[in-house]
């Protein structure tokens, strides 16, 4: 039976009141608060973090109606009804240099006139370890403290560090509070989608326990395949199983399952047609800025390694791009390997087409003149890819770089020159929709570029043409093997040597073959 789509209901009760289509993630709540007391999760914006939130806040609350027929109903203690003490900062115009605090106050307030309690010309800290220990001394039980896009008035504020770090040290002082006023929180939880170091905003939390990359919670918040096809599956009739999953599924955070953000599934159930919903909800126009000024190298971003520590490296003047990239959603992990001392090493990936696609849309439009024809999505690539027309693609290539003026050439090299014309030949190419591998592994090496086009495969050799190395971009693809990993696994396979003059500032060597 069909059920309303929960669009842009991020409240538990009006869900359940309303008969919406609901993924159950109470078992979940239940063993939080089985296994912990404090506890922290990172994930990226519109995941079902709030939504979580409030299904704690009406648990915790003993609104047992609301719960029936769920994971958590028969094994929770309804006779106790906790005080909760929530804080959302989802909203507000945080470039206001006053608006963090006015907020809190009228947040802390409003709970002061719910709860009855007394409100004094305090700090916020104050008034809010006073509110926690009036509230257990009043009904008897502790309480739960929940925070919602903890970290955004930072997010909003970052183009403005001084900003950034007076929000981040106001803060810092009230979350303090749930370690000092310990002995009147039952449970806290705060969410957000950055993990800040522990030495700027978390200093002194040791108590926090951070479930962002923990297997055994991998799922609390976003969509699994089975989720869907338990949950939704009256709204699947007519869609591409197939296609869902290659435009939406992807994300991991070392759990057993691949996750779907619910935001672009319910809006692709309403509309029925595959768009990018999620991206273009919030351009991530900070992060283009930063990865353009760090001269990051556009195709190595899909294939990244990283740490625990650089994961978490993140802070308003010290943003490591893995972490900026990580934490907004942008890369997920796609594997897991063993660094020296038997430390993780991860290898992170574009989770998606949607993601995969869309952010090399902004790259390309960052890395070439705002009048540049070839910013827009051309059908003309992937239809002569399709022909076999290698001269239409050699064209079209050729106008592409040959409409980029000298001063982009110098200002944006990206990990040098040859990383800046890599850069917009692999941005251009994926801003199509085509599926792009950089330096994709083989028993001989890696390629610089494969690209997949209705069952055949192109793979590119870049070489800058001043450089002394011997032979040619398409004689070196050759003698390296690279197209003995594809033979039988797709229709033609095509290479492609790409010579890039810096004197010219543009393709002087477009050769191709079929392997």
């Amino acid at each position: 039976m069909r059920r309303k789509l929960p669009l842009g209901i991020q409240t538990f009760r009006e869900i359940r009141e309303d008969g919406c289509y609901y993924v159950d993630k109470t078992a979940w709540a239940r063993r939080l608060v089985d296994e912990g007391k404090h506890y922290f999760l990172s994930r990226p914006r519109r995941f079902g973090k709030s939504l979580f939130l409030d299904t704690l806040k009406e648990l915790f609350e003993g609104n047992e109606p609301l719960f029936r027929g769920l994971a958590v109903h028969d094994g929770w203690d309804w006779s106790v009804r906790r005080p909760v003490v929530r804080l959302d900062f989802g909203s507000g115009y945080f470039q206001d240099p006053d608006y963090l605090r006015e907020d809190v106050a009228a947040q802390l307030a409003a709970v002061e006139r719910r709860e009855g309690t007394p409100s004094e010309n305090a700090s916020a800290p104050v008034r809010l370890r006073r509110l926690l220990e009036e509230l257990h001394r009043r009904t008897g039980h502790r309480v739960a403290v929940l925070v919602d896009e903890y970290d955004k008035p930072i997010l909003d504020t970052l183009k403005t560090p001084e900003l950034a770090e007076a929000n981040r040290d106001y803060l810092r002082g009230l979350y303090s509070v749930t370690k000092t006023a310990d002995a009147h929180i039952a449970f806290s939880f705060l969410t957000g989608v950055s993990k800040f170091s522990k030495v700027s905003l978390f200093s002194g939390l040791n108590n926090l326990i951070d479930i962002t990359l923990d297997p055994g919670y991998s799922a609390v918040c976003g969509y699994t395949d089975g989720d869907l096809d338990a949950v939704f599956e009256p709204e699947l009739n007519g869609l591409d199983r197939d296609l869902i999953r290659t435009w939406y599924n992807g994300y991991n955070w070392l759990g057993a399952d691949r996750l779907y953000n619910p935001f672009d599934i319910l809006q692709l159930f309403r509309s029925r047609r595959f768009r990018p919903y999620w991206y273009e909800t919030g351009t991530p126009t900070f992060l283009i800025e930063t990865l353009v000024r760090r001269r990051v190298d556009v195709p190595s971003l899909d294939g990244l390694r990283s740490d625990d520590a650089l994961l978490s490296k993140f802070d308003v003047r010290d943003m490591a791009p893995e972490a900026l990239l990580f934490q907004s959603g942008y890369l997920t992990i796609r594997g897991e390997e063993t660094g020296p001392m038997g430390a993780p090493v991860y290898r992170l990936g574009y989770p998606n087409h949607e993601v995969r696609w869309s952010l090399n849309e902004s790259l390309l439009a960052a890395l070439t003149p705002p009048d540049s024809a070839h910013r827009r999505r051309d059908p003309r690539v992937a239809d002569r890819l399709r022909a076999g027309d290698l001269a239409g693609v050699e064209a079209l290539v050729r106008g592409l770089f040959a409409g980029i003026p000298y001063e982009w050439h110098t200002r944006n090299e990206i990990a040098g020159y040859e990383g800046y014309y890599a850069s917009v030949f692999y941005a251009w190419l994926a801003a199509q929709g085509l599926d792009v591998a950089a330096e994709e592994s083989s028993g001989a090496g890696r390629t610089d570029l494969a690209v997949r086009c209705d069952g055949s495969v192109y793979l590119f050799e870049f070489k800058v043409a001043e450089r002394a190395a011997a032979g040619s971009a398409l004689a070196q693809l050759r003698a390296k093997g690279y197209a003995d990993k594809y033979r039988g696994q797709a229709g033609a396979v095509h290479l492609i040597g790409v010579e890039f003059s810096r004197r010219e500032r543009n393709v002087v060597r477009f050769e191709s073959a079929r392997a």
